[in-house]
């Protein structure tokens, strides 16, 4: 049986860019124990994701679930909806008014809401593992472990550009969601991958090469399921992460975090480029003793964390049998 969310109303609400809403509708799903009957685990959606992380529709039943890495008989596990991500039917077309701070900020107000003094863990990939990046340095002393899955602290020259690409096709193609996605898969994979994958082979019924007919049915895919306001926001906020936005430096900020910070890079990333996290990784160390770095190895690119499971399961295992 599938769970469905649950909503809090978040009231008075003003974004970093200083726009107020009277009020916003924040759902989650809780999976597992009962909240504050159990450690507690935050995971943070990607792009397209949302809140049902296990289940029938679960999209990371490989890593999370009875007896899987993240044991929800052991583990209470939270997860909200980035609002206007349309998997709740919230609606938001003034994109550009928010920024990943402010999501973190909601995901802040949803936990003291719910009354949970503590978290075991953050953790996300991409998108989400920014939002948790986020999180960490509003509230340094809300979590024990942070784990951003290829993600960083910061949205880099690259990824701004791709994002800024990706709202130019989302505001001007005739198929917006469609052609986001087929430029959006190209980042998230690698030419080696691809290379494995499709071998310049052709698909004679409709006479075209296999790559071609894949990325196609990638973009009808999504379209199918995601709204075009819901793509611009997320394209939003994987624009926006940057934890040092209009506040402290880097030292600062990272030097009050107490959590263990596990850093989870992919080697062929061309995304959140294991470069960067490496480079994150070097300094975090000047200010932090507990801090990490491990790396998935795979030709697929971004999405490796969502393909590499056993790799996953292996760096993740340590924390969460702790």
């Amino acid at each position: 049986m599938e769970n469905k969310p649950t909503y809090i109303k978040i009231k008075d609400f003003t974004t970093e860019s200083g726009v107020f809403c009277a009020i916003l509708n924040l759902s989650f799903e809780v999976f597992g124990p009962a909240l504050n009957t159990a450690p507690i685990v935050l995971v943070n959606h990607a792009l397209t994701g949302n809140s049902q992380v296990v289940g029938e529709n679960g999209w990371w039943n490989d890593l999370i679930g009875v007896n899987k890495t993240i044991d929800t008989t052991k583990y209470t596990v939270l997860a909200f909806n980035v609002p206007g991500n349309g998997y709740d039917g919230t609606k938001i077309e003034n994109y550009l008014d928010f920024n990943a701070r402010d999501i973190a900020k909601l995901f802040i107000k949803g936990i003291k809401i719910l009354k949970i003094k503590q978290l075991y863990a953050i953790i996300g990939g991409s998108v989400g593992g920014g939002i948790a990046w986020e999180i960490a340095a509003l509230e340094p002393k809300l979590t024990n472990h942070l784990i951003p899955i290829a993600s960083d602290w910061k949205s880099t020259d690259w990824l701004i550009a791709n994002c800024f690409l990706q709202e130019q096709i989302l505001n001007n193609s005739r198929k917006p969601i469609e052609d986001a996605r087929i430029h959006a898969m190209l980042c998230y994979r690698t030419p080696e991958s691809f290379k494995e994958k499709f071998q310049r082979t052709t698909n004679e019924e409709l006479n075209i090469f296999n790559v071609e007919s894949w990325l196609s049915h990638h973009g009808t895919k999504l379209q199918k399921r995601f709204q075009l306001s819901s793509y611009k926001m997320m394209n939003q906020m994987l624009k926006t992460i940057d934890i040092t936005r209009n506040a402290e430096s880097f030292q600062e900020i990272v030097s009050k975090i107490d959590a263990d910070i596990h850093i989870i890079g992919i080697n062929s990333d061309l995304f959140f480029t294991a470069e960067e996290n490496k480079a994150t990784y070097q300094e975090l160390k000047k200010y932090k003793n507990n801090v990490t770095y491990q790396e998935i190895v795979s030709i697929h690119g971004h999405d490796a964390f969502l393909i590499e499971y056993e790799q996953l399961d292996n760096l993740l295992v340590a924390i969460f049998q702790a």
